[in-house]
């Protein structure tokens, strides 16, 4: 190949994950302005209560519910075709919403942007990974973890004063530029790719059990805390759960083209990378969800004032997450992500003496710990799990890790929620958030002992390594190495 045919191949790829950083990018942001904006909807739409919790349910249980089936179907059928599908389906609904007359043509809105962030968000990793080699495949997934936490850190302010000085309506509407340039760059960059190595055929079976028992799951979680964790409705969820999740376990083994390989599991690399994923939501989501009620309820901030309180924690995340993904390319992920989650066990630890008076200084430094500590977890994590696993399955591989991270943030909220939705003070919410806080530090500081077992200190990939005594590069092996739980 040609120095000027490898320079178009290298310009490629980088146009590639600026399309995926798009997608992103538009995701994450509507993620977080959503929730700035419920107070404004509520009012204009007259929405009760129940109506406001499944504008944002609708969203998180159809997201979470497709993620697997989304990243199977990308394999099948051609990442780059399910993304763009994707786009298009999360910017006609963020369109639909923007002229939403009721409560219900809202809720139908949100669970059309969850198909459609569904087939978008496994695809973007499993693009990125098939983009790039794997000795450069931490620098690409650093950069798509830092502009993922910049979404993050602008979303509260920009929802803030879009609600304030233009409409609640206008935070959809900014998807759709958004989502017209992801388009645009995907279709001039970013080539096709497939599981060529199966049959194109959709396990409908398996579909049909796992989309079962994880919505029962979901919805058993969303709503334990307002139901009742003893209510037979939700042991009636959990039991429908167990038994769609062992039907689809079940299924999978005796199809001809199963939709999950649970050879994957074989891997010691892979199961840490999804146990980390769902340890480190679990942790993070819960945190930032009570402490936002904790600044605005109890240190009287308002929702504005609250985002920006949060963007130490962002901030440290757009600036150490690319340098995260470069470490894992030198010296591995494993002693990052264990670095990473005893930061967060430590954040958490910190946070949970925190009293009605604590203040802002107070917690300062906690969010600091936060966002050095997801940033040393979350790329490195993501390109441990990609590099396990064969190119070819990188869609569904991708699937079943934004799972993990759904499920675990979802569990997170709901067992926080569990301690605090006994209090009927001010000062017995605080004290069960600290009581809260301070079994995620344990979660945390247990998820660091798990990654540093599981996940192989091997180079991610096999990435390119200095010969001792003449510092030259020694180039990688052709496929990352397969080791084996027992093994």
């Amino acid at each position: 190949m040609s120095d000027r045919m490898r320079l178009n191949e290298a310009n490629r790829r980088w146009w590639t994950l600026a399309a995926m950083c798009f997608a992103l990018f538009m995701v994450m942001l509507d993620n977080t302005v959503v929730n700035v904006a419920l107070p404004s909807i509520q009012r204009d739409l007259h929405s009760s209560l129940a109506g406001l919790e499944w504008t944002v349910n609708a969203y998180t249980l159809v997201f979470g519910v497709l993620l697997v089936t989304g990243g199977r179907l990308g394999d099948i059928f051609g990442r780059r075709r399910v993304f763009l599908i994707g786009v298009v389906l999360f910017a006609a609904a963020s369109l639909f919403i923007g002229f939403s007359q009721s409560s219900a043509w809202l809720i139908t809105g949100r669970a059309i942007q969850g198909v459609g962030s569904a087939l978008m968000m496994p695809a973007t990793l499993s693009i990125i990974t098939n983009a790039f080699p794997p000795h450069e495949r931490g620098k690409a997934i650093g950069t798509w973890a830092g502009v993922s936490a910049l979404a993050l850190a602008i979303g509260p302010v920009l929802g803030g004063l879009l609600v304030e000085h233009v409409s609640w309506q206008s935070i959809f509407f900014i998807n759709l530029p958004v989502a017209a340039g992801a388009i645009a760059v995907t279709l001039f960059a970013t080539r096709e790719s497939r599981d060529e190595s199966v049959l194109p055929k959709v396990d409908v079976a398996g579909i049909a059990a796992i989309t079962g028992g994880l919505t029962a799951l979901t919805l058993a979680l969303v709503e334990a805390n307002s139901w009742g964790w003893g209510s037979l409705r939700i042991i009636a969820l959990l039991a429908f759960a167990v038994g769609g999740l062992v039907a689809f376990a079940l299924v999978e083994r005796h199809v001809r083209v199963p939709m999950v390989d649970f050879s994957f599991f074989g891997s010691r690399t892979f199961l840490g990378a999804n146990i980390v994923a769902f340890i480190v939501s679990f942790a993070m989501l819960a945190m930032f969800f009570f402490l936002t009620l904790y600044m605005q309820n109890v240190l009287r901030y308002s929702p504005l004032e609250a985002g920006v309180r949060f963007l130490p924690t962002t901030l440290m995340v757009i600036l150490v997450a690319p340098i995260a993904g470069r470490l894992t390319d030198r010296i591995g992920p494993r002693p990052l992500i264990t670095a990473g989650l005893a930061l967060i066990a430590t954040s958490l630890f910190w946070q949970s003496f925190l009293s009605a008076d604590s203040g802002f200084g107070f917690l300062l430094p906690g969010f600091v710990l936060m966002g050095i500590g997801i940033s040393l977890v979350m790329s490195p994590m993501s390109t441990a799990a990609m590099n396990a696993v064969d190119q070819t399955k990188a869609g569904v591989a991708s699937g079943i890790l934004s799972m993990s991270r759904m499920i675990g943030g979802t569990l997170g909220i709901a067992v926080l929620g569990a301690f605090i939705g006994h209090a009927t003070t001010q000062a017995a919410f605080v004290d069960a958030l600290g009581e809260g806080l301070l079994i995620g530090a344990f979660v945390a500081a247990a998820g660091a002992v798990v990654s540093w077992l599981l996940i192989s200190p091997e180079l991610a990939g096999g990435a390119v390594r200095q010969a001792p005594a003449t510092g030259e590069a020694v180039p990688p092996s052709a496929e990352p190495a397969r080791e084996t739980v027992g093994a």
